[in-house]
């Protein structure tokens, strides 16, 4: 009986832990972000830049789109540093 009592301690408090964990736990944040000449890319932030507009879309929304002739132009090349697509040209920030 004792056993039983400390092997059911233990469990519940395994389960409280990992019940914290999941909780504190936050999704990692991707985007795709598209200007408006049509430049679509992936990235890890919502930047901003001088006038400018960005359309920031969640990361899968690239799977449910088409990239075959359409306006919009996927560009996977990756830059280092932070910048956008503008005209099909990297502009570094």
């Amino acid at each position: 009986m004792y056993l039983k009592k400390i092997m059911l301690a233990g469990a519940a408090a395994s389960l409280f832990g990992l019940t914290a964990v999941v909780a504190t736990s936050t999704p990692a944040s991707a985007y795709v972000a598209c200007n408006r000449d049509g430049d679509c890319w992936h990235t890890d932030h919502r930047d901003r830049a001088p006038g400018v507009r960005f359309d920031f879309h969640p990361d899968d929304w690239y799977f449910h789109q088409r990239w075959d002739g359409g306006d919009r132009h996927f560009r996977d090349e990756h830059h280092e540093g932070r910048g956008y697509w503008r005209s099909g040209v990297w502009v570094q920030f």
